[in-house]
């Protein structure tokens, strides 16, 4: 008999991060557009970070910039 062991099921890494952005955006009373003017990004920018159908690259510097701005440590974005 072969036991086929299940596979965890896991969140995508850029997914829990948009949703964190997301929610810390909204925790802070800020737009999309608002957020995307705070850190000189575009709002289509924030828009497919956030999104759970995109996995829009992000860089380090980006994110740290983005943390910044909603005033949490960066490691926050990565909680589930």
């Amino acid at each position: 008999m072969v036991y086929i062991k299940e596979k965890p099921k896991t969140r995508n890494i850029y997914t829990i991060v948009g949703k964190n952005i997301q929610k810390f955006r909204k925790q802070k009373g800020l737009t999309g557009e608002d957020l995307a003017e705070l850190c000189n990004l575009s709002y289509g920018y924030i828009k497919n970070l956030e999104s759970s159908k995109v996995h829009a690259t992000i860089s380090i510097e980006t994110l740290k910039l983005i943390a910044d701005k909603l005033e949490i440590k960066l490691g926050d974005f990565f909680e589930e």
